[in-house]
């Protein structure tokens, strides 16, 4: 019986080595690209970049009003605040896309086969939404302030508003992200995690003023402000007016110091060791 050898074209590859700091990159912007649809079906954009424009039109709103009555009627501050819903919305739609796929098809194992532990894969899932998160709500700050800076509006610019503002989207941003995606992983399944993230902000949107208002009602006022950190975009507001004496968002203020901000750092190490078990896990398997 004779032994014969064909050539068919593999090559070694003899190029530079360029190490896990790269294929951790690639994997961040090829999550980040996975969040807004790029390099998928035409349909996988739509949700994404059509609450993007969303987030986009109140700072068109307010530019055009500065323009008109030389007074800017949204504060910085409060953005986040009054746009929750549609950064909910986003972060509900899109988090489950990040960890779902990988977990449904079971590709974990080929991941960590390369130079990718489960912790770089964690982080750069995060980082991937983190970001997202951060520029659907930072775009619209930088466009209002530098509408306001066009506009010459009378008196000086709040620029340290502004700042704030913008350092607390990011706060707000990796929260989001870690608990967003902890609880999307739990279950392969996107439909089923679209849910659960969904429930959870709406239970915490429809929770927290009625628990203020009861307390309130029982002459409990130290204690109803409190409610509002049990919601992550007032417990980040309250972070905000810890760090910026920034004005509430909410009715009757926040508890004082940095309780909130303790807090907030809490929801971020729980999320993040919940995603590193439920990966390490899965890796397993």
């Amino acid at each position: 019986m004779s032994t014969e050898i064909y050539d068919i074209g593999y090559r070694h590859y003899d190029g530079p080595r360029l190490g896990s700091g790269h294929t951790n990159r690639a994997l961040i912007v090829h999550s980040l690209r996975g969040v807004f649809g790029l390099g998928r079906a035409a349909r996988s954009k739509i949700v994404p970049f059509m609450l993007a424009v969303i987030m986009v039109l109140p700072a068109v709103v307010t530019i055009a009003m500065m323009a008109l009555l030389k007074e800017r009627d949204l504060a910085y501050s409060a953005y986040t605040v009054i746009m929750q819903p549609v950064v909910a919305i986003f972060m509900a739609a899109q988090a489950p896309t990040q960890v779902g796929p990988d977990l449904r098809y079971r590709v974990l194992p080929l991941y960590m086969s390369r130079p990718v532990s489960v912790l770089s894969y964690v982080g750069a899932k995060v980082v991937a939404m983190t970001v997202a998160l951060f520029l659907i709500v930072a775009v619209p700050l930088v466009l209002m302030f530098a509408g306001e800076l066009l506009v010459d509006m009378p008196g000086p610019p709040a620029t340290g508003e502004f700042l704030g503002a913008l350092t607390t989207a990011l706060v707000l941003a990796i929260l989001l992200a870690t608990v967003s995606l902890a609880i999307a992983s739990l279950t392969p399944r996107r439909g089923l995690g679209v849910a659960s993230v969904s429930a959870v902000y709406l239970l915490s949107l429809a929770a927290v003023p009625v628990i203020y208002g009861t307390l309130l009602s029982m002459n409990e006022t130290a204690l109803a402000k409190w409610a509002w950190l049990l919601n992550p975009f007032w417990l980040v507001d309250a972070v905000q007016v810890w760090l910026f004496n920034s004005t509430p968002s909410s009715e009757g203020g926040y508890p004082a110091g940095p309780v909130p901000a303790l807090l907030t750092l809490a929801f971020i190490a729980i999320g993040l060791g919940v995603l590193a078990l439920r990966y390490r896990k899965a890796a397993a398997q």
